[in-house]
């Protein structure tokens, strides 16, 4: 399944739950999965079962055809490939306040998938430390940012970047006081 399809699927299923007012945990408990995996699955940071994915369906009360309607490949036949700024998909992380991501680009290749995303991290951002099942790159636009990985810091300034294995637990923290922006490249590997 491609990458771009993956995450039309994640966004369904977010904003049906978020139509029908359902929290996380309520459709957890509907579909007999964990609070966690709904959150990941939402997030594009796992992909589900198709058992676990007609559960989730069966749980949002739709019908099989109408949740996937209009989900497709987007991948067209051109080699170039262009996304204007206004189609740019904002999408949320579990556990994190003040993130605001951006979805640039997604594309599989070479059975891997890069992930580009814009993420203004607000002065009052917080959330714990994570992990990624993919390399990150990050490349800071604008502001002073903190990586904070287990014990060791490091300060990052506009122009700087930092490439890491997102296996690390690691989360930033904005040391200003207006919005800091990076550009984030996420390598995700080809799983054998």
């Amino acid at each position: 399944m491609e990458e771009d399809i993956l995450i039309q699927i994640s966004n369904r299923i977010k904003e049906r739950r978020r139509e029908k007012n359902i929290t996380v945990q309520e459709l957890a408990t509907r579909a007999t999965v964990s609070k966690g995996l709904i959150s990941q699955i939402e997030n594009s940071r796992t992909v589900p079962s198709l058992l676990v994915l007609i559960q989730i369906i069966k749980a949002l009360e739709i019908d099989m055809n109408e949740f996937f309607k209009d989900i497709q490949s987007k991948a067209a036949d051109s080699p170039v490939i262009v996304k204007r700024k206004d189609e740019y998909e904002c999408f949320e992380k579990e556990y994190a306040v003040g993130f605001h991501y951006q979805r640039i680009f997604t594309q599989l290749i070479n059975l891997s998938t890069v992930d580009i995303v814009i993420l203004e991290l607000q002065p009052d951002a917080i959330r714990p430390l994570v992990e990624t099942e993919a390399f990150e790159y990050k490349y800071i636009l604008s502001g002073q940012v903190e990586y904070q990985f287990n014990k060791e810091k490091i300060v990052l300034n506009p122009g700087d970047s930092i490439l890491f294995d997102g296996r690390i637990p690691h989360t930033p923290k904005n040391l200003g006081s207006t919005v800091a922006g990076m550009l984030i490249i996420y390598f995700f590997e080809e799983k054998k």
